[in-house]
């Protein structure tokens, strides 16, 4: 594996980095996710590497970075980030966390499996720094897993999509065919199924790996939704990262209805196509990676393992707008089944 010396390493972040590091105490608008004012820094580096698509994709990587803007203000930590390239080499990924270790941050977060590798290799190299990975379960003592019942969360979505579904037809748009999205896309059909077993679930993927671009992608999630709701569908979720702005495009143009993923894409997305969002399964990697961040402050960072489901509110569907307001007690009676072990969502 490359190493890098130390003044070479913090030259690579800085070409790397889409926010620089800062100090809580130097926000002159109050951004905290709690609205109180922030902390007076300590002397605790935090570095993210974000999955494709970066801040800004309005979902997956902005949810992780709520979570480390939320300790930035509240618990004083200096942040940076970096983002991943499209068609990037795994050797990129390692030298992109090798470089916040050596520019001294620690713990480092990676956000997304396509780190999974990487996270395993410089974390074995760097016994003494602290690293946590989203969404999958890389074996280390210096490593902590946040992990997510997507599947449970789907299955509410696709609930919600079947009741109102004028066409018994809807549709799913994954990213990337790999175990993490198949697992919104088994939810999705199990809870579409779960409401009306002769609906028709389109099933559509915009790129396999290793090519990871269709997470970055919005001209082919557009392209993937517009063949959909020609198809008959009436309602698509998307589980595509920042291609799900295409989706929304498509479905906005069509007088159709989407479902938002990670975030509540009601709130985050471009407001051209909030109104066409009637629900979204939000992920609360926010609250992970702030959980994660607190047990760092505390001076005991977890390890191994941690999952995030309904029960835990890991997952959940959000009701912004008021487009499913009439259903959320038959949602939150499938939630409860799901809770208490009487429905068993399917992950694959």
């Amino acid at each position: 594996m490359r190493r890098f010396t130390k003044a070479g390493a913090v030259a690579g972040v800085a070409a790397l980095v889409l926010a620089g590091a800062g100090c809580a105490n130097n926000n002159d608008d109050d951004d905290s996710a709690s609205g109180e004012d922030c902390v007076d820094s300590v002397d605790v580096k935090v570095g993210m590497a974000f999955d494709v698509g970066g801040r800004g994709d309005q979902s997956f990587n902005d949810s992780a970075a709520k979570g480390l803007d939320q300790a930035e203000c509240e618990l004083g930590f200096e942040v940076q980030t970096a983002e991943a390239q499209d068609g990037e080499p795994e050797s990129a990924r390692e030298d992109r966390l090798q470089q916040l270790v050596d520019a001294d941050f620690n713990p480092v977060i990676a956000v997304g499996f396509a780190y999974s590798e990487s996270v395993g290799k410089v974390a074995a190299a760097n016994p003494d720094v602290n690293f946590a990975i989203v969404d999958d379960a890389v074996e280390g003592d210096n490593i902590t897993n946040l992990l997510f019942a997507e599947e449970q969360g789907s299955f509410l979505v696709g609930a919600a999509a079947a009741i109102k579904s004028e066409s018994d037809n809807v549709g799913f748009v994954g990213g990337v065919e790999v175990p993490l999205i198949k697992k919104f896309e088994a939810g999705f059909v199990a809870g579409a199924e779960a409401v009306n077993p002769d609906i028709e679930v389109q099933v559509r993927y915009l790129t396999q790996p290793p090519d990871f671009s269709g997470f970055g992608d919005p001209a082919k999630g557009q392209t993937a939704a517009e063949g959909m709701l020609d198809s008959g569908a009436d309602i698509v979720y998307h589980a595509a990262g920042g291609s799900g702005g295409g989706v929304f495009e498509a479905v906005s143009a069509a007088g159709a209805k989407a479902i938002g993923v990670d975030s509540d894409q009601g709130l985050t997305a471009d407001e051209s196509v909030r109104e066409v969002i009637m629900t979204s399964m939000v992920k609360n990697i926010d609250v992970a990676v702030f959980s994660f961040l607190e047990s760092v402050a505390d001076g005991e960072p977890s390890t191994g393992p941690q999952e995030y489901d309904l029960a835990e509110d890991g997952v959940s569907y959000s009701t912004t707008g008021g487009q499913i307001d009439d259903i959320t007690d038959e949602l939150d009676g499938y939630k409860q089944q799901i809770i208490d072990g009487e429905i068993e969502v399917p992950s694959e």
